[in-house]
């Protein structure tokens, strides 16, 4: 089962789908912000047509775990996703995702685009999806004696 991850931001949202077996997390694209209602249009629209099974909206939390208001924020915004489309919504704490995309986009060489941190956004989103596959994968069985 495909899997999309969002990462809501002010002015964009990233986003980012697995693979069928839910190992591999890939940034997908970035939507600019429109409104509430149409941006989860946009986003139900596009889970149909990837094939996805189940959306994962990264929760931005304080240091101790704790709701502020941005989080608030992309609650209400997940209340909108969740009228314009029918699959399953999970909450996934987003902390720190934004600087480990900064980093790995640092580790590949690639630039900051002129607009701002587009490639951020999407790859911010793949590391919540990715954070989430390993937190939720299943271990392979052991084998015993030999």
């Amino acid at each position: 089962m495909k899997i999309l991850a969002i990462d809501h931001g002010a002015r964009k949202i990233g986003l980012a789908i697995s693979d069928e077996s839910g190992l591999v997390a890939r940034p997908l694209t970035i939507l600019p912000h429109r409104s509430r209602v149409e941006d989860a249009q946009a986003v139900a629209r596009l889970a149909a047509a990837e094939g996805v099974g189940l959306v994962v909206v990264g929760l931005p939390l304080g240091a101790e775990g704790e709701s502020g208001p941005q989080s608030h924020r992309v609650r209400r915004w997940a209340e909108a996703l969740r009228e314009a489309c029918s699959l399953p919504l999970e909450y996934w704490d987003e902390s720190h995702s934004t600087q480990q995309a900064a980093a790995i986009r640092r580790q590949t060489g690639k630039r900051r685009q002129r607009a701002g941190q587009a490639d951020d956004d999407a790859v911010a989103a793949a590391v919540i999806l990715q954070n989430y596959l390993d937190a939720h994968r299943t271990p392979p069985p052991t084998v015993s004696g030999a």
